[in-house]
């Protein structure tokens, strides 16, 4: 058994918020209370920490199979537990994509083997095709939990409404990658840096927010439900608000990054601030964290996007791919940016992070109770830390680094087992 003693318990469920121990038996909680007394094998002092819930990600990019140069499931789980995170949700866009029951087989097998809870979705499209669905049914039986073409938007509104009709019919839904391709120039800069800085024709605002407004329609049509990726625009925001306020069945979610930073962050950290969708403008930012406030987004998700250091070092940034590591940050971000800065309580910031994302996916996580999951993140909300560039993931393009930020990780529980201590 293990004890956790004296920490500040939130649990954003109940909206729980007092010091109180935490017993811990096998893999459930046995109780929670002021005082407990005993003789345990394990005895965590929590005074001063915070002991809230596993965070969960419903965005990761583990890459594998295919591309494990960057990551695999094992050293991204284990960023993950780094992170304080006890259940995260892979990405499809792997080599071969999880579009069959096969390959969908053996990328779970392979996460079963880790220790934290590792889930994976399945690609809308066969192969990212754009154009044939895959069996959702099918998918769903041998362990998907959703659908999402994540890296390539739907082009085709048609198909959008047969994959919002399928997910209907399985009791489920999808998730989209907004952007149009016909509307965009280099994806990873926004377009007012792009042609300001960089010469070039980059990501527009348009590109995203008209696709959002397509595919929001669709699912308020079908009354089936979508759930709206890594928003990144004000306006796309307020599309969400007009659908959610309609009825519509839309859910959404932003990254760290987009509540953190801007595209000026391109010019002093180079290719680790290249991201699709791009760091965008200083209102797009505080738009993103309205919606935060507003309950429009829901959901934090990191789009934890692992490259190999060669990839992002080339001498040509356009060529560089985009995305950056983000397990590891995000809580710090988070602490920073909202909750520092005044724009949500500790307990709404971990709300975004543990249990609107498990609900969202119907996971039995997010929340603190007795004989409920013993998955515990206990952290230092108050610690001030410089982001090194030594991370548990493969990879370490991160924007972050040298940055100061809020929060350190000291215990990560799965399961009722220690699978990460600082």
């Amino acid at each position: 058994m293990l004890l956790i003693k004296s920490g500040r318990v939130i649990d954003p469920k109940t909206g729980f918020d007092q010091v109180s121990d935490i017993l811990i038996d096998g893999k459930k909680i046995a109780k929670i209370a002021e005082n407990i007394e005993g003789n345990y094998n394990q005895v965590i002092d929590a005074k001063g920490m915070v002991v809230a819930p596993g965070l969960v990600d419903i965005h990761v990019h583990f890459r594998e199979p295919g591309q494990t140069h960057k990551e695999d499931i094992h050293t991204g789980a284990l960023a993950a537990a780094a992170g304080g995170f006890t259940t995260v949700v892979m990405m499809a866009n792997t080599k071969p994509t999880i579009s069959d029951v096969k390959t969908l087989t053996e990328v779970l097998k392979r996460a079963a083997k880790e220790k934290i809870h590792v889930k994976s979705v399945a690609t809308i499209t066969k192969g990212f095709d754009g154009e044939h669905l895959t069996d959702f049914k099918a998918l769903l039986k041998a362990g998907a939990v959703g659908f999402s073409d994540d890296g390539i938007p739907l082009t085709d509104s048609k198909i959008v409404k047969e994959a919002l009709d399928s997910a209907k019919a399985a009791n489920t839904f999808i998730s989209l990658h907004e952007e149009d391709p016909a509307l965009n120039g280099i994806l990873g800069f926004n377009e007012h840096i792009a042609e300001k800085e960089f010469h070039i024709c980059g990501a527009t605002g348009v590109a995203e927010y008209s696709m959002i407004a397509r595919d929001v329609m669709i699912a308020y049509d079908r009354q089936a439900h979508v759930h709206i990726q890594h928003l990144s625009k004000a306006q796309s925001v307020k599309v969400v608000e007009f659908a959610q306020h309609l009825g519509a069945q839309v859910t959404a979610e932003a990254a760290p990054q987009h509540f953190s930073s801007t595209e000026n962050l391109l010019l002093s950290q180079g290719a680790n601030a290249k991201m699709n969708p791009p760091l965008r403008l200083e209102s797009d930012r505080l738009a993103v964290i309205e919606g935060l406030k507003s309950g429009v987004i829901s959901v934090i998700a990191t789009d934890h996007a692992p490259h190999h250091w060669d990839e992002k070092n080339t001498e040509d940034i356009t060529k560089a791919p985009s995305g950056m590591t983000g397990l590891e940050t995000s809580l710090s971000l988070g602490l920073t940016h909202l909750v520092e800065e005044g724009h949500l309580t500790l307990s709404q910031l971990l709300e975004k992070m543990t249990l609107n994302p498990a609900e969202l996916y119907g996971f039995d996580a997010g929340y603190l109770a007795e004989n409920g999951p013993a998955d515990i993140l206990i952290f230092e909300d108050q610690k001030e830390r410089v982001i090194s560039n030594q991370f548990v993931s493969k990879a370490s393009n991160s924007p972050f680094i040298g940055t100061a930020l809020k929060g350190q990780v000291r215990y990560t529980i799965c399961d009722g087992q220690i699978v990460y201590q600082a």
